[in-house]
């Protein structure tokens, strides 16, 4: 499951602040990207590094890590959906998000309460995957495929 960061963490001082908001405008393609963000923010980058950490471990940032284009790269991305009973949604979800082609899942309070996004290698792989999925758990995947695309730049300020 993913969950919010708290922002407001007592923790979370200027510069970690200034650390969020700089490594969601991507890293440069660099040799050294770490070291070039760090010199950016004025520190040696160790302590960039050691901060990314913290934040990671303490839960303040649950994720880190590159968006791929699956689509670009000739796979496919599809939102999907469950009506799994209460009493089985942890065992459910361990079974859903034991597939490597899950990006994300939530749960949400309506009669689909959980939600999450297949990334797949190749289109087909959606299908392969919810399927795989429904036999595992013996519940449907609904299947929402993408009809068009919105890119909306979201960014979290920190």
């Amino acid at each position: 499951m993913n969950t919010q960061p708290d922002l407001d963490a007592p923790d979370l001082d200027t510069l970690d602040r200034a650390i969020l908001n700089r490594l969601q405008d991507d890293l440069p393609l660099t040799p050294a990207p770490f070291g070039d963000v760090a010199d950016e923010l004025g520190l040696p980058e160790a302590d960039l590094l050691a901060r990314i950490t913290r934040m990671k471990d303490t839960g303040v940032i649950t994720r880190f890590g590159p968006f791929f284009d699956a689509e670009a790269m000739g796979g496919a991305f599809c939102l999907c959906a469950m009506a799994v009973p209460e009493q089985n949604f942890e065992t459910v979800l361990t079974k859903v998000n034991a597939h490597p082609e899950v990006a994300h899942n939530y749960q949400r309070t309506h009669r689909l309460n959980m939600w999450f996004v297949l990334a797949t290698e190749t289109p087909e792989g959606i299908t392969a995957t919810a399927d795989a999925i429904e036999r595992e758990t013996g519940l449907d995947v609904l299947c929402f495929p993408k009809l068009q695309e919105f890119f909306i730049r979201f960014r979290v300020a920190a």
